[in-house]
C-alpha cells in the first residue's frame, strides 16, 4: 500500500481524501503536530499545492501530498479562484465566504456558471514531484441549499446534478466532485510510476 503524509489539517478535506484513496490502496497519515502550516503565496493552485507538499516532505523526510482548491466564477472574472478560502478576508469562515460570493452575484442572471478546480501535488524525498487536477463544472445558485459538505458546497450546483454539493451524501459527492476526480487522477498517475 502506498503511503503519504497529508499536508492538510482541514478535517473535512482529510475525510474526503481518505474516503476516496483508502479503497484505491493509498494510505494517508496525518501531518505531524509540530509541522506548521505553509503560507499559500503561489499565484496558482498548482504553485500552492506544490509549496505545501514540498514543505511537508522537507520537514518529515517522507512522501507527502497536498491539495489546493479554487472556485472560479465566470461572472466574477474567475474570482474567488486561488483565494477561495480567504475570499472574505484572512480567517474568514465558510459562511463569510459564501455570503460575500452571493452578495457579489446579486442581480447576475442564472445560470451563473462556475467550476471547482482541485490540484493535488505529490512530493518525494528525492526532490521529484508531480501534480494532477480535477474539475467540476456547475453554477452558483441564488441561495444556500443542503447541510452536507463544507465551503461553497451549499451554493454550487454541478452540471451533472440538480442538487447542490451540500445536498449530496458523502458517497455521491466523492463520486463526482472535483476533489474526487483529482484523487482518482492521482491514483492513475501512481499506477504509472
Amino acid at each position: 500500500m502506498t503511503a503519504f503524509i497529508l499536508a492538510t489539517a482541514n478535517a473535512h478535506k482529510a475525510d474526503e481524501m481518505r474516503a476516496v484513496l483508502l479503497p484505491l490502496g493509498v494510505q494517508l497519515e496525518d501531518r505531524p503536530a509540530g509541522v506548521a502550516d505553509v503560507e499559500e503565496t503561489g499565484a496558482t493552485l498548482e504553485e500552492n499545492a506544490l509549496l505545501k507538499a514540498r514543505a511537508l516532505t522537507e520537514a518529515t523526510g517522507r512522501a507527502a501530498i497536498a491539495d489546493d482548491t479554487g472556485l472560479f466564477v465566470d461572472a466574477l472574472n474567475g474570482r474567488p479562484g486561488v483565494r477561495s478560502a480567504r475570499y472574505a478576508g484572512e480567517g474568514a469562515s465558510y459562511d463569510d465566504n459564501v455570503t460575500k460570493l452571493l452578495r457579489e452575484l446579486s442581480g447576475v442572471p442564472t445560470p451563473r456558471t462556475a467550476r471547482f478546480v482541485t490540484v493535488i501535488a505529490a512530493a518525494y524525498p528525492d526532490g521529484t514531484s508531480f501534480c494532477v487536477e480535477g474539475v467540476l463544472e456547475g453554477a452558483i445558485s441564488e441561495a444556500r441549499a443542503g447541510d452536507q459538505g463544507f465551503g461553497y458546497d451549499p451554493v454550487f450546483v454541478p452540471d451533472v446534478e440538480g442538487r447542490s454539493l451540500a445536498q449530496l451524501s458523502a458517497r455521491e459527492k466523492n463520486e463526482l466532485s472535483h476533489r474526487g476526480r483529482a484523487l482518482r487522477a492521482l491514483c492513475e498517475e501512481l499506477a504509472k510510476r
